[in-house]
C-alpha cells in the first residue's frame, strides 16, 4: 500500500510528494520543478483521475490500481529526444526483473507484455524565453487494473496478471534507482542501442496513424533520435516523427 511512511521507507532520502488523489502528477511535479525541486524528485499518487498520455489522450486510474509517476529532470537541449527512451528503458527493466517474459517496446515509448500495453510514458518540457527550464517525465503502469469486459480486455495488462501481490512502493524504488541510472547517460550509445533493442516492430508490417495521413509499409529502422523509418508499399523510405503506430 502506498503511503508517505512506506514511501520514506523505500526512497531512502529521495525528495518525493505522495498524493492520494490528483489530477495529473505531470501538473504537480511541473510547479515543482520550477519552484527548484532536486533532479531525481518524484511525484506520485494513489488515483489519478486527468492523467495525460500521447496524442492527446487522457487517462484514469483508480486508487490502488496503478503506479503513476513524475521524475523531475533537466536534461541538456540536445538530449531532449532521448528522456523517453530513457522512460522506457527504465521501465522494460524493472518488469524484466520481475522474471517476466514476453516484455519490449512500441514504439516510440510504450511498455507492452506479449504485445499488450502495460505502462505509457508521457515527458513535457517547460521553457523560459527560449531556455530549457526542465522536464517531467510521466509514466503510468497498470499493476492490478481488472480489464475484463472492457474495450481494453485485448490489448492491456497489468503486472500482477503475472506475477501477484506487487509492492508499489517497493515496484517505485527499484524504476526510481533505473531512471537514475539512464537518465544520467541520456547521450550514451548504450541507451539508444537499448531502447531500439527493445523494440517490437522492426522488420514488420506497420501502419501508422499521423497529423498529415496514415502511412503504412514495413517497419525497417530507427534514427539516433528516435525517428521510425518505414518502406511504405512503392518502396519509399518514410520517415516518421510522432504518430499512433499499429502492427499490420
Amino acid at each position: 500500500m502506498l503511503s508517505v511512511e512506506r514511501l520514506e521507507q523505500t526512497l531512502d532520502a529521495r525528495p518525493f510528494q505522495y498524493l492520494e488523489t490528483t489530477a495529473s502528477t505531470n501538473d504537480v511535479a511541473m510547479r515543482w520543478l520550477l519552484d527548484g525541486a532536486p533532479v531525481g524528485s518524484i511525484v506520485t499518487a494513489n488515483e489519478q483521475v486527468q492523467g495525460r498520455g500521447r496524442l492527446g489522450r487522457t487517462w484514469y486510474a483508480p486508487p490502488g490500481t496503478a503506479l503513476m509517476l513524475s521524475y523531475v529532470l533537466r536534461p541538456a537541449v540536445d538530449d531532449l529526444p532521448y528522456v523517453g527512451m530513457a522512460g522506457a528503458v527504465a521501465v522494460l527493466e524493472t518488469i524484466q526483473a520481475l522474471g517476466m517474459s514476453g516484455v519490449g517496446l512500441k514504439w516510440p515509448n510504450d511498455v507492452q507484455i506479449d504485445g499488450r500495453k502495460v505502462c505509457g510514458i508521457l515527458p513535457e518540457a517547460t521553457w523560459q524565453d527560449g531556455t530549457l527550464l526542465g522536464v517531467v517525465l510521466g509514466i503510468g503502469i497498470n499493476v492490478r487494473i481488472d480489464f475484463a469486459g472492457t474495450a481494453f480486455a485485448h490489448t492491456a495488462i497489468s503486472l500482477e496478471q503475472r506475477v501477484p501481490s506487487l509492492d508499489r512502493a517497493e515496484l517505485l524504488a527499484q524504476l526510481a534507482e533505473r531512471l537514475d541510472a539512464w537518465t544520467a547517460r541520456l547521450s550514451a550509445d548504450e541507451l539508444f542501442e537499448r531502447w531500439r533493442a527493445g523494440l517490437v516492430m522492426l522488420g514488420r508490417p506497420v501502419s501508422i496513424a499521423t497529423v498529415t495521413g496514415t502511412i503504412t509499409g514495413t517497419a525497417e529502422a530507427v534514427e539516433r533520435q528516435g525517428a521510425l523509418v518505414v518502406r511504405d508499399a512503392h518502396g519509399v523510405l518514410q520517415r516518421v516523427i510522432a504518430g499512433d503506430i499499429a502492427l499490420g
